[in-house]
């Protein structure tokens, strides 16, 4: 690792940031998280190694702002009064699970997950951390509704989506798009989190 001096941290900020970040979504989509380098990303950055090391200190934490950057903003997706669509217009969005280099970008770091808690840790911080946030505002709104069951876990609807699809896009080697998050929803979620409706009157 290239030594840093303390008090030489540069400021590395906007578009130089961003082109920095995108090199390393480049290497990271080419090579994968095990054999990227910061002497590769600095290269395609046509930057120096030791500005790389000064500003994010390490390759778990260059990755995982990286990461960050290319899902951009994970502010909750507009109210539309129904947990159906909310959650259909967070997950097929774009940089959502049926966006192919969102998959692609996964599957690179998935083996790291498990075996760098470094990194794993960067990662669910500042990658899984604020998609959390978002999913969890469509969950409250749902519940000030009334939508939901009084007995429903937030904590395990939340992750249900995602781990369904993931599943069975890396394990069963499956394409996501949005007929099969629609049909997740539909068949798993709705049923698991959903009030039951209110029995129709007797005419009897």
């Amino acid at each position: 690792m290239t030594p840093v001096e303390p008090g030489t941290r540069p400021r590395v900020e906007g578009d130089r940031e961003s082109e920095i970040l995108a090199a390393g979504v480049e290497v990271l989509l080419e090579v994968g998280f095990d054999r990227l380098t910061m002497d590769a990303v600095a290269q395609r950055a046509q930057a120096s190694k030791a500005t790389l090391y000064r500003r994010w200190g390490d390759k778990a934490s260059l990755v995982a702002a990286a990461l960050a950057r290319h899902k951009g903003s994970a502010a909750p997706p507009p109210d539309t009064g129904s947990l159906r669509e909310d959650l259909r217009g967070m997950f097929c969005a774009s940089e959502g699970l049926t966006d192919p280099a969102t998959s692609a970008l996964m599957g690179s770091v998935v083996t790291a997950i498990a075996r760098d808690p470094q990194f794993a840790t960067a990662f669910r911080t500042q990658v899984v951390g604020p998609k959390v946030a978002a999913s969890r505002v469509i969950w409250e709104r749902a519940r000030e509704r009334g939508d939901l069951r009084p007995d429903a876990d937030l904590d395990l609807l939340e992750s249900a989506l995602a781990g369904i699809v993931l599943h069975r896009a890396f394990v069963l080697g499956e394409v996501p798009d949005e007929a099969t998050v629609t049909r997740v929803i539909d068949q798993v979620v709705l049923p698991a989190a959903l009030a039951a409706a209110a029995p129709a009157p007797s005419h009897a």
